[in-house]
């Protein structure tokens, strides 16, 4: 089986090139699944209805991180659409949900999504969620693939080890800079440190590079933006390994659109 994750979409000129390219991916990689990182989706912050829906007609899952509350009307959306889940270490009664079961042709798969703590808001702790979420999970599944959005690269990799040899993927998001060190570790898990973005090449993480320098010179308040022009798509596809929840091969993808 081979699954694409996208990460992070910024915006309209994200998702108007994801909607673009998915086509031909899909055909050449033989794509069973599609997962994507959509709190940056609608304007830049958040999601909404109607741009999760849009989503959706390009993706299986659309996992998300601590801006998926920026957009009020997320915080009913998430609660009756169980395709789009949030970090599972947010409290209890927190909308939605952190887990998604999704059934690709005979395979079955199942998505998680957490955040981390370092330089990010004060959850409950991930590793300890995540062991919980694990052990809860039906048998027979073919897959688990895990979003950690998360700022700190070494909290990511402590995730990467701690996780394993227990689900499919381990996929970092959340900085929107793809790194160079995707690899299968020791006991079959893929792993990249962070996926990266699908947003506006001449930005700053997506947002117009003018308003970032201006909030960096002064320290003032500044209305971000998302930026204009070409678009940098950036995924994984992770191929797994058939009969187990070990990863063959997990490979970069960066593409430019238009």
């Amino acid at each position: 089986m081979r699954v694409l994750f996208v990460g992070d979409v910024v915006g309209k000129p994200g998702r108007v090139a994801m909607k673009a390219l998915l086509p031909r991916l899909r055909e050449r990689y033989k794509l069973d699944m599609v997962m994507v990182n959509g709190e940056n989706a609608a304007g830049g912050f958040g999601l909404t209805a109607s741009v999760g829906d849009e989503l959706l007609k390009m993706a299986d899952v659309i996992t998300t991180g601590n801006h998926v509350w920026d957009k009020k009307e997320a915080l009913q959306y998430l609660d009756r659409e169980p395709r789009i889940i949030r970090p599972l270490n947010y409290p209890p009664r927190a909308p939605g949900s952190g887990v998604c079961l999704h059934a690709a042709g005979s395979e079955k798969v199942a998505v998680l999504n957490a955040e981390g703590r370092v330089f990010m808001p004060n959850l409950d702790c991930p590793f300890r969620g995540l062991d919980a979420a694990l052990e809860a999970l039906p048998e027979g599944l073919s897959a688990i693939i895990v979003d950690f959005h998360a700022e700190a690269t070494s909290e990511k990799i402590a995730m990467g080890y701690y996780l394993d040899g227990r689900v499919t993927a381990v996929v970092g998001t959340h900085t929107h800079v793809q790194t160079a060190d995707e690899k299968i570790l020791p006991g079959g898990t893929a792993y990249v440190t962070d996926v990266g973005m699908t947003g506006p090449i001449e930005s700053v993480i997506g947002v117009e590079k003018e308003q970032i320098l201006e909030r960096f010179l002064t320290g003032m308040p500044v209305r971000f933006e998302v930026a204009r022009g070409a678009v940098l798509f950036s995924a994984v596809v992770i191929e797994t390994e058939p009969g187990s929840l070990s990863a063959r091969a997990i490979q970069r993808l960066q593409l430019t659109y238009p």
